[in-house]
């Protein structure tokens, strides 16, 4: 294998090379040796293989087998919803692969993991010959060393690679089973509080080896058992796109005797355990109360994600894990007990992770539109459908070390700003509907000449302006005229108090003439207004807490209202700043990283790492029924339900971690918001508003980029086009070339869809 290493150290080195090495011409059969009938049943008879990197997940490689069609032959295809056109198998050395010969012509073959034991997949790849079938071999090898331990193959001697070429067994097994699980044998246990338990699936041999009864019975006698009862145990399988079972397992929900808020979720069978996985918020956990089930996702020590399911025997055994884990992921996040909060608190925290529809919204019938996608899917977007910057003909600024941080999508001009270290990009969008480069503002400063990167910018006064907050100055804001493209005024709010964040006056405020805007500290409400002599915070209008309540965001409605998250997860409503909330809304315990609101008011989303909060403000019985919590307090026994817009566990363990940006509601003044949009890693991810309102919150559609998406926005009074912020670039997406979450739209792209064209 020695002549294939500077070959190969080409295509391995490069994470841009997708493929590896490529046959591309075969046969692929399925061999059934104990079915005389059908005992090889050609599936392919014009195929290609491909070894495939995965680049979400480092250390991990596909097998890819492809139909390769004649000229006009996909034209058949065109009504097909999902085409049997691609096999795709993830390596590793439980596939058993080997090299072979099938009438003289070279072959591999591999396990079907997903048939009997004695079922295999045969590539025949006549006329190719021996030293690509050798190099195609090797990268086999490499890539079950990368996925086994967790490390590049680029130095690894060719005699490590030994240990997955496959020989036959000397004499045959009794009772043949395939291994379901990589059992936890060679784990190392250290339970101390500052190292909770952890079980992985894998280790490196070098770890020193541990009877599996040991890791067991050590495990367990440091856990208080809170529930223990029969579920039925699924893996989502990334090849079939689909949940295996793996059987009936004893599954548990557990807290550690030595550290009060570590909680745990585990199953084991007759065998022992099989996973142990803290309870926390990255579980992005699922109920379903139809199926009974609970869906998670959990990520090793290498980083790979993976999704998990139990489904419960019966109502009684699902609503006991749904009120514990509940319970358990909320003291984790608080490091209180449950017992501490309010019993309607209590109820609320209850209700979010409940999947009832919403109250209130009429269950009308699927419009037209929907039922036309349904029975016609688009087919996937060409690539003249991407509307992206690339004019080699437009000015172009110097290319800084720095990357987008911000997007600001405005009203007039169809405008759209980019921060970008102390730089902003001013983009337009053209005749055709495309994303131009206008201009950059370069060179940053204050008034006084000094230089600063902004954290934060708002759009003011009918976009003549732009307020940007100085991290070195925290306690002033500097006025920006957009015309000049030059910073012109430095408003001094206040000696003592810190403007963390800002939001206009009310929701189309930007569109007119209104000069005063919303601040806020970590602890403080307030107004500002630049007209005013001296130090510029509204003494009269300002509201300050006693307590650290680290609030994290400030949103206005179309008439002025106010929506305050906080860094603790809980929403404040206003009616007026100066004032007490009318409404406190208690925290899930994730941070809130942003707020935005409807223009009426009625709608709330906050935005977690992991998921979007969606709250209906409107007041459904009592005294004030029909008004909205801004302007009334909710009875104590009727406190709205909070909903989670999150992503089905199976899709991120395709996506990899979920950090969600701020999410946004369309905003078309006159008309009510439709969509949501917000983007995570890769991803630009949009709800149907109308969807979501009938309760079906998990019907979200995507579309993914070879770059990091910094921002995303619709643009202003549309519904259908969102501006999307890469690191290094900026585009216009149309909503139609969202699709529907499937192998196809979470795989990665076969070629670039972007253009590192910074501004």
């Amino acid at each position: 294998m020695n002549i294939f290493r500077s070959l190969i150290g080409k295509v391995w080195q490069d994470p841009n090379a997708a493929e590896v090495v490529k046959i591309p011409s075969g046969q692929l059969h399925l061999v059934r040796p104990g079915n005389i009938r059908t005992s090889r049943e050609c599936i392919y008879n014009d195929c290609m293989a491909t070894v495939r990197r995965l680049p979400s997940i480092e250390h991990n490689f596909q097998l890819v087998i492809t139909k390769v069609y004649e000229d006009g032959d996909q034209d058949l295809l065109e009504d097909e919803d999902e085409t049997d056109e691609e096999k795709v198998f993830l390596i590793s050395e439980e596939l058993e692969f080997r090299p072979g010969e099938t009438d003289g012509e070279p072959n591999f073959m591999w396990r079907d993991l997903h048939g009997d034991v004695d079922e295999f997949y045969e590539f025949v790849a006549a006329g190719t010959n021996a030293p690509t079938c050798a190099f195609f071999e090797t990268c086999m090898y490499r890539a079950m060393y990368e996925r086994k331990y967790k490390r590049s193959a680029d130095s690894v001697p060719d005699a490590a690679l030994e240990e997955f070429m496959w020989r036959p067994p000397a004499a045959p097994k009794a009772n043949p089973r395939r291994k379901v699980y990589k059992k936890a044998e060679t784990a190392v246990i250290d339970s101390s509080p500052q190292n909770p338990i952890v079980v992985d699936e894998e280790e490196p041999p070098s770890q020193p080896s541990r009877s599996i009864n040991q890791v067991d019975q050590q495990f367990m006698a440091n856990m208080n058992v809170f529930f223990e009862e029969e579920a039925e145990l699924y893996l989502w399988d990334a090849d079939s796109w689909d949940f295996r079972n793996d059987g009936i397992v004893v599954a548990r929900i557990m807290q550690q005797k030595d550290a009060e808020f570590v909680f745990w979720l585990s199953a084991s069978n007759d065998t022992g355990l099989l996973l142990a996985h803290t309870i926390c918020s990255e579980m992005n956990q699922r109920f379903s109360h139809k199926m009974l089930s609970l869906t998670w996702n959990h990520i090793d020590s290498s980083g790979t994600p993976s999704s998990w399911l139990f489904r419960f025997r019966n109502q009684e055994d699902f609503g006991k894990v749904f009120e514990l884990f509940t319970k358990c992921q909320w003291q984790t996040l608080h490091r209180v007990p449950w017992g501490k909060m309010k019993p309607e608190e209590q109820s609320y925290v209850l209700s979010s992770n409940e999947d009832v529809e919403m109250k209130d919204v009429e269950d009308e019938e699927e419009d037209e539109d929907e039922v036309a996608s349904d029975l016609n899917p688009e087919e996937e977007a060409s690539d003249e459908e991407e509307e992206e910057y690339e004019d080699e003909n437009e000015p172009k600024a110097p290319i800084t070390g720095d990357k987008n941080s911000q997007l600001t999508v405005g009203y007039k001009g169809d405008r759209s700003y980019v921060l970008r270290g102390n730089s902003i990009g001013v983009f337009n969008r053209s005749n055709d509907g495309t994303v131009k480069y206008y201009a950059t503002v370069s060179n940053i400063a204050t008034p006084k000449g000094k230089t600063f990167k902004p954290k934060n910018v708002m759009l003011h006064d009918q976009d003549t302006k732009m307020i940007l907050q100085n991290p070195l100055d925290p306690k002033s804001l500097y006025s920006m005229d957009l015309e000049r493209g030059k910073v012109v005024e430095e408003w001094k709010v206040h000696d003592d108090i810190t403007v963390d964040h800002i939001a206009p006056d009310n929701k189309f405020a930007p569109t007119t003439r209104e000069q005063t805007l919303v601040g806020s500290s970590h602890n403080a409400l307030f107004r500002i207004d630049p007209r005013v002599s001296g130090t510029k915070l509204v003494e009269s209008q300002f509201k300050q807490y006693v307590s650290k309540n680290k609030f994290s965001g400030v949103t206005t409605t179309a008439s002025g209202k106010l929506a305050v998250a906080s860094e603790k997860g809980d929403i404040r409503l206003f009616d007026s700043i100066g004032k007490n909330a009318k409404t406190a809304l208690p925290p899930l315990g994730d941070p809130i990283l942003g707020i935005d609101v409807t223009a009426s008011g009625r709608w709330i989303v906050a935005t977690t790492q992991t998921y979007l909060l969606l709250i209906d403000t409107l007041i459904g019985e009592g005294r004030y029924q029909g008004q909205l919590g801004f302007d009334r307090s909710f009875p104590a026994t009727s406190k709205p339900q909070p909903k989670r817009l999150q992503l089905k566990p199976q899709h991120v363990s395709y996506m990899g971690d979920i950090s969600f940006t701020p999410a946004r509601f369309n905003q078309v003044e006159g008309q009510e918001e439709n969509a949501i949009v917000t983007s995570s890693g890769q991803f630009v991810i949009a709800w149907d508003f109308a969807k979501v309102k009938k309760g079906k919150l998990d019907q979200y559609e995507i579309k993914k980029y070879e770059d990091h998406v910094v921002q995303d926005n619709f643009r202003f009074g549309d519904d259908k086009e969102i501006i999307v912020a890469l690191n290094n670039n900026v585009l216009a997406l149309n909503k139609k070339n969202l699709r529907k979450p499937n192998r196809q739209s979470l795989a990665p792209q076969s070629h670039s869809s972007i253009v590192n064209a910074p501004f």
